[in-house]
């Protein structure tokens, strides 16, 4: 007989939209076919088609390495696997001129609705219905595709919350809570749209610029193949893969909260785009990401700001209809995985506003409704980094729930821990010492404020999250 998931649809969905912390889902997708969506059989897939490579350094700095430091790449996935396996640099294409003893590769955030366009049955390999959210298939869903060390910045989504399938090797996550928010030093260069983004290398922290950091709770994770990652909203993470070829398949789910996180959004664009705009050109600061096209203008803006903040009041009223109808069954919640980025499309709503709800909402998670959450083999808590944990080593959970993969002090999983450590023990002082003059005062030569300085205060999600209340409140009168 079929298998029997340790989920209903339902009760899966009332996890992922009411839990506030990350845990691991297990046993959901064995009957998955997009389970053997590894890199190899994408290749045949694609057949040939080329897609877009990101490169960075594998040398550790104290410096995140955003995509605007990072090179790139047209290749296709058969150039990308002889690249990796060492193969001889005439089957690696445009991969040829790096070496990967130096480099990583990441074909990251590929929408599958995109690359697989002239393939639309393959859509139906994922679903997200197992998880309530039926309809939701590869159509709504992005693709990563990564050799060892490949990462993603540290950085928090604006919008939704998240569901993440591991597919090929292992992904070890690093996720910060919301209310670490102000120890990762939040910023908005370089500037993409719905990702605010750390100053802090997570892997490696500068605990002299960055003092307050050492004040942040990582819960680490590894994820291997066969597992769902949630990540709820707002909570920082930072990925990176662990194994030579990494394939991870996730869907955003939309929330209530997401039409003012539009509203926060639009005014944040507004000022950065202004502000840098009007800058030197030939100061060299590449401070748009690479997923941004262009900086779009005032009036630009100011529409997409006027279109969000009508969004938003057209969900208020029909949130408050919903409320006082009788429920309907039929009703789902469905979105467009295009709500993560590229949103501004001004010349029509938000999509998905007429069908979220209050209940979709994320309020105070009390801890007598966190005992109700039903933890166990099946959903696994990713728990806070300890001292006790260091002890043994970080923690993953294996594919099938039942055990706990152990890693040795010192391996991988532990370098984060092991490194802020040392630096907090070695580096006492709160300002870094090239900026001390000899008297232990700081050096005004060496504090002169930057444009981004202005920035990171003007657009700093606390300052803008009143604004945009202020704005609301202004719009209502």
């Amino acid at each position: 007989g079929e298998d029997v998931k340790p989920f209903t649809p339902g009760k899966a969905k009332e996890i992922v939209m009411s839990l506030q912390q990350p845990a691991v889902f297990c046993n959901m997708v064995g009957d998955w076919p997009a389970l053997h969506w590894n890199a190899k059989y994408l290749s045949a897939v694609l057949d040939g088609k080329t897609i877009r490579f990101r490169l960075g350094l594998k040398t550790m700095d104290l410096v995140p390495q955003f995509e605007t430091r990072c090179s790139y790449v047209e290749a296709t996935l058969e150039e990308f696997l002889a690249w990796s396996c060492g193969q001889p640099s005439c089957l690696s294409g445009s991969f040829s001129c790096y070496k990967y003893s130096k480099y990583w590769a990441y074909a990251d955030y590929k929408y599958i609705a995109r690359i697989f366009e002239d393939k639309p049955e393959i859509f139906q390999d994922i679903r997200w219905s197992d998880f309530g959210f039926p309809g939701r298939s590869g159509k709504e869903s992005t693709l990563w595709i990564g050799s060892e060390g490949a990462n993603t910045p540290c950085h928090l989504d604006s919008y939704g919350c998240n569901l993440v399938l591991q597919v090929q090797g292992r992904k070890r996550w690093h996720l910060f809570p919301p209310g670490d928010t102000s120890f990762l030093y939040p910023t908005r260069i370089p500037y993409e749209e719905s990702s605010i983004f750390s100053k802090v290398n997570v892997a490696n922290p500068d605990l002299k610029r960055f003092p307050e950091f050492r004040n942040a709770t990582a819960h680490v994770v590894t994820l291997s193949p066969g597992q769902v990652l949630l990540v709820p909203r707002h909570w920082w993470h930072y990925v990176e893969s662990i194994d030579p070829i990494t394939v991870s398949i996730n869907s955003w789910i939309e929330l209530d909260a997401d039409h003012e996180a539009r509203v926060e959004e639009a005014i944040t664009r507004m000022l950065v785009c202004a502000i840098k705009s009007a800058e030197n050109p030939s100061d060299g600061d590449v401070w748009l990401n690479p997923t941004e096209v262009e900086a779009t203008s005032h009036e630009i803006n100011l529409q997409y700001l006027n279109k969000a903040v009508s969004a938003y009041f057209q969900c208020r009223t029909a949130s408050v209809s919903e409320q006082a109808r009788p429920r309907s069954t039929g009703a789902e919640q469905r979105t467009s995985a295009s709500c993560k980025r590229k949103k501004r499309d001004v010349g029509r709503e938000p999509e998905g506003c007429r069908l979220l709800t209050r209940e979709s909402g994320f309020s105070t998670f009390k801890a007598e409704e966190l005992q109700k959450i039903p933890f166990g083999p099946h959903l696994i808590q990713v728990s806070p980094w300890s001292q006790e944990t260091s002890l043994m080593g970080m923690v993953g959970v294996k594919s099938d729930g039942r055990d706990l993969l152990h890693e040795n002090e010192g391996g991988h999983s532990g370098k984060l821990h092991c490194t802020r450590k040392q630096s907090v023990m070695s580096n006492d002082s709160e300002t870094p010492a090239h900026q001390m003059d000899s008297d232990g005062s700081p050096n005004p030569s060496q504090t002169a404020l930057s444009t981004n300085d202005l920035l990171d205060c003007l657009v700093n999600p606390r300052v803008i999250s009143l604004v945009a209340q202020l704005l609301l409140e202004r719009t209502r009168v």
